[in-house]
């Protein structure tokens, strides 16, 4: 099936950047697609990065231009501590030598060997939980991009002494390298254990914020990214990330799933 989409808005756009919004794709693979002729609009052809779509045409993609677009590879993993999500150093294991056939949950199939898949959101060595690994450069700008601002959840075992007033700190007046962190939840859930819910994600933020009240982590597990949650997925093992996750996370209306990415 091909993928139409029509522009709703009040003023021409550049259709690289109206295939961006519509979560098509990301500006680039949009320039490089109306470059090869794959895009139409109003049935016609177009070529130009320039062009601009106008107010209630209608943007046509073929169904194998389509299937390429949606067929980026992404994985949800439990990251276990002890793995990297960054660039390893020599020793260190990355977290995407973790996506083998035996650790695989439902259907699908391991990424090829050379195949990059960055994690869209780190988690450092010494923690644990749900991770994104993917090309996807459409979910890559919704996850991390400047103006995402996407929740997420952790669940955090901390030594120390947890008040009012430390809680109350950490949800609002902490500084990290001299800037002001943005507004965070935190709530206590039982006498050692904190939920932190952030929007953004500096380098070892929960840690930090924890060591300037004097509390100190011992257990940090991500739980949730947006909409998607961990769930039951056991430490080191990974499933597809489905359609209809995707489409939550980025904010757009389910497409038709395809199959093997059915909903577990």
């Amino acid at each position: 099936m091909s993928l139409s989409h029509t522009f709703t808005g009040t003023s021409p756009q550049r259709v690289n950047k109206f295939m961006g919004q519509a979560g098509l794709c990301s500006r680039r693979e949009a320039e490089s697609l109306i470059a090869d002729g794959k895009v139409s609009i109003d049935g016609q052809i177009i070529t130009s990065p320039g062009h601009k779509i106008q107010p209630g045409q209608t943007l046509l993609l073929s169904q194998a231009t389509r299937a390429a677009l949606q067929n980026k590879f992404s994985a949800v993993l439990y990251k276990p501590v002890g793995i990297v999500s960054a660039q390893p150093e020599p020793g260190e294991i990355p977290a995407a030598r973790l996506l083998t056939r035996e650790t695989l949950i439902g259907p699908g199939k391991p990424p090829g060997a050379h195949m990059s898949l960055p994690a869209l959101g780190r988690l450092d060595k010494d923690s644990r939980g749900l991770l994104i690994l993917s090309q996807d450069g459409v979910l890559a700008k919704a996850l991390i991009g400047p103006d995402g601002g996407m929740e997420k959840e952790y669940i955090v075992k901390v030594k120390g002494d947890i008040t009012e007033a430390k809680i109350a700190k950490l949800c609002h007046g902490l500084h990290l390298d001299n800037r002001a962190l943005k507004p965070a939840k935190v709530t206590q859930i039982d006498p050692q254990s904190l939920r932190f819910i952030l929007k953004e994600g500096r380098n070892r933020q929960i840690r930090r914020m924890c060591d300037d009240v004097d509390l100190r982590v011992f257990d940090l597990l991500r739980i949730r990214i947006g909409s998607l949650k961990l769930g039951t997925l056991k430490s080191g093992h990974w499933r597809l990330l489905t359609d209809m996750e995707r489409s939550k996370l980025i904010g757009q209306k389910p497409q038709p799933s395809r199959q093997g990415r059915s909903i577990r």
